[in-house]
């Protein structure tokens, strides 16, 4: 009967409540667990198991360019890292708020980092993100304006629950990248969130993004 319920959970596709079974079996102490304790364990397992599973997922939809996580951050005070406001970021709390985070520092102090790990906790917690080098981004948006694919592309990046915009302003704007930065948004203004990072300062973005409304977090690592 044992091999029969393996089997059955192999053809339904039971991983996670398989390797729970076989793991009570193989510790030989099943009869010290009750018909309620049992099912309870391995439809436990089953369930963590779909949910790394999505995470999994989630986390190849975003195309991160790095592997990160919030714990491996370094919080040296050469950085100038408010640690306290990057663990309550960690939370996802801004991102149920659909407020957005800025991120600026000069080059080496790991501004490509903290985005990528926020989004990498962001995936854990179960939203969508979307990784984008600036340019490669707007390359993208250009080359879907000639197969008229653009308003398409625009609708999924409008769809992220989080959308990671890397290395902002190595490259000045001209007036079709601007106004489809623009778009991208006005499109998730007030409704999902956005973390952009950039060596500018934030002062030198206005004449790019405009008016900036609603709550941003902006973390200035030294």
């Amino acid at each position: 009967m044992t091999h029969e319920i393996i089997q059955l959970m192999q053809h339904l596709h039971l991983s996670g409540m398989r390797a729970a079974y076989e793991g009570i079996i193989s510790a030989k102490n099943m009869q010290s667990i009750s018909n309620d304790e049992l099912l309870n364990l391995i439809l436990q397992a089953e369930l963590q198991e779909r949910e790394n599973q999505k995470a999994g997922r989630r986390l190849s939809n975003a195309k991160f360019r790095l592997q990160a996580s919030m714990e491996e951050i370094d919080y040296i005070s050469s950085r100038g890292i408010d640690k306290t406001r990057l663990l309550r970021l960690s939370d996802g709390s801004f991102i149920r708020s659909a407020d957005n985070v800025l991120i600026t520092g000069p080059t080496g102090v790991g501004k490509s980092y903290i985005a990528t790990a926020l989004g990498h906790q962001a995936c854990q917690l179960g939203y969508k993100v979307n990784y984008f080098n600036a340019q490669k981004l707007f390359t993208l948006l250009r080359m879907s304006r000639a197969d008229e694919s653009y308003l398409r592309q625009l609708k999924r990046l409008e769809r992220q629950d989080l959308l990671i915009i890397d290395d902002f302003g190595m490259q000045p704007l001209d007036e079709m990248t601007r106004m489809m930065l623009l778009e991208i948004i006005e499109d998730r203004h007030q409704k999902h969130s956005t973390i952009i990072a950039s060596q500018l300062p934030v002062a030198k973005w206005h004449e790019i993004i405009g008016a900036k409304n609603g709550q941003t977090d902006h973390l200035t690592p030294d």
